[in-house]
């Protein structure tokens, strides 16, 4: 089965972190409330006392390419994503970005900087993004006070570190192709959670973005959409995938090798193998 290969097109620019002696220059919004979080992070807002729900809390907003924290800034609050996504890399000694996380609508940052009190990474924004701000010392009142915020919030602690396992078993794939196979489930997975289709989506990170994420070259993430989409897994236009058999999908995504050479190693109908020569000499009949 195989599907029309369009154009791939995912050379948009990155969003540019600002150098680490600019301010993060974010904007606040007092708009939020307890009960809007806690159903954000996955909890039952219902279960809350009148009082509690209507709690008001700050909400944060990031506009496009600007950058919420950098990485070894004091840690002085956790956020929950609202809306938007958030690209968070860690900077290496030559100057090199790498992708660690993408963090989306319900996912908690920061909690990973508590033991250390700095924070681990630095996040941008790849699109226009609002974010929940909880300062150390609120957050802490929080729990004491509302034992709902308080399983909300663990459960969102608990979804994030289930999602690091999970790029970390997309790192276990030798193959690019299957590396990105689990990538496309992933994050239809996630599509999903969130109450939109699981088999059209439209990423916005940038191929840069998802290569650095997924430790293989930018040229790779493009002959690797080519190959899905060869094979019928996906159709791509530009930055919409369109997942059109989720099964040959996840079969991919489950295999060892690269999707080209489990297509060239697949058995064929070939004619019986000859009948072995006799090691003896024939006899001569007289």
């Amino acid at each position: 089965m195989s599907s029309t290969v369009h154009r791939i097109d995912f050379r948009a620019p990155a969003p540019r972190p600002l150098p680490p002696s600019a301010p993060a220059a974010p904007s606040f919004e007092v708009q939020g409330t307890l009960a809007d979080i806690v159903a954000l992070m996955g909890g039952n807002a219902q279960t809350l006392p009148a009082d509690e729900a209507r709690e008001v809390l700050a909400l944060v907003r990031v506009h496009e390419g600007l950058t919420l924290f950098h990485e070894g800034s004091p840690l002085h609050s956790l956020h929950v994503v609202r809306s938007g996504t958030m690209r968070c890399v860690k900077l290496d000694d030559d100057g090199y970005e790498q992708v660690v996380a993408f963090a989306g609508r319900g996912d908690v940052l920061g909690f990973d900087g508590l033991s250390s009190g700095a924070q681990s990474v630095t996040a941008l924004a790849l699109e226009e993004c609002t974010l929940y701000a909880l300062p150390l010392q609120e957050l802490r009142r929080l729990r004491i006070r509302s034992a709902g915020f308080d399983a909300a919030f663990l459960q969102a602690v608990s979804r994030r570190l289930r999602q690091l396992f999970e790029s970390a078993e997309m790192m276990a794939a030798v193959s690019s192709e299957v590396r990105l196979a689990r990538f496309v489930l992933w994050m239809s997975s996630r599509m999903a959670a969130m109450g939109h289709s699981p088999r059209r989506l439209r990423l916005t990170m940038c191929r840069r973005d998802i290569a650095s994420f997924l430790a293989v070259a930018h040229e790779t993430v493009s002959r690797s959409f080519g190959t899905l989409a060869e094979l019928g897994c996906l159709k791509v236009v530009n930055r919409e995938i369109e997942i059109i058999d989720m099964p040959l999908l996840r079969k991919q995504a489950r295999g060892t090798r690269s999707a080209g050479r489990q297509a060239s190693t697949r058995p064929r109908d070939l004619p019986p193998d000859p009948a072995p020569a006799s090691p003896w000499p024939a006899a001569r009949i007289a």
